[in-house]
Protein backbone atom coordinates (compact mmCIF):
# COMPACT_ATOMS: atom_id res chain seq x y z
CA UNK A 1 0.00 0.00 0.00
CA UNK A 2 1.52 2.94 -1.07
CA UNK A 3 0.91 6.43 0.19
CA UNK A 4 -0.80 9.38 -2.55
CA UNK A 5 1.63 12.91 -1.52
CA UNK A 6 -1.21 15.33 -1.26
CA UNK A 7 -0.16 18.88 -2.57
CA UNK A 8 -2.19 21.70 -1.24
CA UNK A 9 -1.47 25.24 -2.51
CA UNK A 10 -2.20 28.37 -0.27
CA UNK A 11 -2.59 31.13 -1.13
CA UNK A 12 -2.51 34.55 0.09
CA UNK A 13 -6.02 36.02 1.04
CA UNK A 14 -7.41 39.05 -0.71
CA UNK A 15 -7.85 40.93 1.88
CA UNK A 16 -3.66 40.63 2.59
CA UNK A 17 -3.41 41.56 -0.56
CA UNK A 18 -5.60 45.02 -0.37
CA UNK A 19 -3.65 45.40 3.35
CA UNK A 20 -0.16 45.23 1.74
CA UNK A 21 -1.37 47.86 -1.13
CA UNK A 22 -2.76 50.06 1.10
CA UNK A 23 0.37 50.03 3.58
CA UNK A 24 2.55 50.68 1.02
CA UNK A 25 0.79 53.45 -0.75
CA UNK A 26 0.55 55.68 2.46
CA UNK A 27 4.81 54.99 2.23
CA UNK A 28 5.02 55.42 -1.19
CA UNK A 29 2.43 58.30 -1.63
CA UNK A 30 3.94 60.51 1.25
CA UNK A 31 7.57 60.09 -0.96
CA UNK A 32 5.42 61.37 -4.18
CA UNK A 33 4.12 63.88 -1.92
CA UNK A 34 7.17 65.42 -0.75
CA UNK A 35 8.91 65.26 -4.30
CA UNK A 36 6.29 67.10 -5.99
CA UNK A 37 6.50 69.56 -3.30
CA UNK A 38 9.97 70.23 -3.24
CA UNK A 39 10.35 70.22 -7.61
CA UNK A 40 6.88 72.55 -7.90
CA UNK A 41 8.49 74.82 -5.31
CA UNK A 42 11.88 74.71 -6.00
CA UNK A 43 11.35 75.50 -9.92
CA UNK A 44 7.93 77.35 -10.10
CA UNK A 45 7.17 80.89 -8.94
CA UNK A 46 3.77 79.64 -7.39
CA UNK A 47 2.61 80.79 -4.03
CA UNK A 48 3.00 77.74 -1.05
CA UNK A 49 -0.38 77.12 -1.09
CA UNK A 50 -0.71 76.61 -5.03
CA UNK A 51 2.42 74.01 -4.58
CA UNK A 52 0.66 72.11 -2.01
CA UNK A 53 -2.48 72.12 -4.26
CA UNK A 54 -0.31 70.98 -6.94
CA UNK A 55 1.46 68.34 -4.71
CA UNK A 56 -1.75 67.28 -3.40
CA UNK A 57 -3.45 66.56 -6.66
CA UNK A 58 -0.81 64.49 -8.44
CA UNK A 59 -0.39 62.67 -4.92
CA UNK A 60 -4.08 62.22 -5.06
CA UNK A 61 -4.07 60.52 -8.65
CA UNK A 62 -0.80 58.61 -7.67
CA UNK A 63 -2.42 56.58 -4.70
CA UNK A 64 -5.33 55.68 -6.81
CA UNK A 65 -3.95 54.77 -9.65
CA UNK A 66 -0.94 52.78 -8.07
CA UNK A 67 -3.02 51.53 -5.30
CA UNK A 68 -5.38 49.26 -7.85
CA UNK A 69 -1.93 48.51 -10.24
CA UNK A 70 -0.42 47.09 -7.21
CA UNK A 71 -3.47 45.17 -6.22
CA UNK A 72 -3.87 43.65 -9.69
CA UNK A 73 -0.10 42.86 -9.86
CA UNK A 74 -0.27 40.90 -6.45
CA UNK A 75 -3.33 38.77 -7.57
CA UNK A 76 -1.79 37.93 -10.12
CA UNK A 77 1.46 37.11 -8.43
CA UNK A 78 -0.58 35.17 -5.63
CA UNK A 79 -1.43 32.62 -8.86
CA UNK A 80 2.20 32.16 -9.19
CA UNK A 81 3.69 28.94 -8.17
CA UNK A 82 7.24 29.59 -8.81
CA UNK A 83 9.90 30.26 -6.18
CA UNK A 84 6.73 30.49 -3.64
CA UNK A 85 7.13 26.85 -2.01
CA UNK A 86 10.81 25.71 -2.45
CA UNK A 87 11.59 23.42 0.15
CA UNK A 88 15.52 22.67 1.21
CA UNK A 89 14.87 19.62 2.27
CA UNK A 90 13.63 18.52 -0.90
CA UNK A 91 16.34 20.16 -2.79
CA UNK A 92 18.79 18.54 -0.76
CA UNK A 93 17.15 15.07 -1.17
CA UNK A 94 16.91 15.36 -5.17
CA UNK A 95 20.94 16.61 -4.79
CA UNK A 96 21.40 13.06 -3.08
CA UNK A 97 19.81 11.10 -5.20
CA UNK A 98 21.48 12.54 -8.18
CA UNK A 99 25.28 11.85 -6.60
CA UNK A 100 23.75 8.47 -5.44
CA UNK A 101 23.16 7.69 -9.23
CA UNK A 102 26.05 9.28 -10.65
CA UNK A 103 28.28 6.90 -8.38
CA UNK A 104 26.95 3.76 -9.28
CA UNK A 105 27.01 4.32 -13.12
CA UNK A 106 30.83 4.40 -12.30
Amino acid sequence: MTKEKVTTINKDNPWRSISKAISWRILASGATFLISFIIFKQYTDKTDNEVLQTASIITSADVVIKLILYYLHERIWTNITWGKYWERRARRKHIKRMRKSANSDK
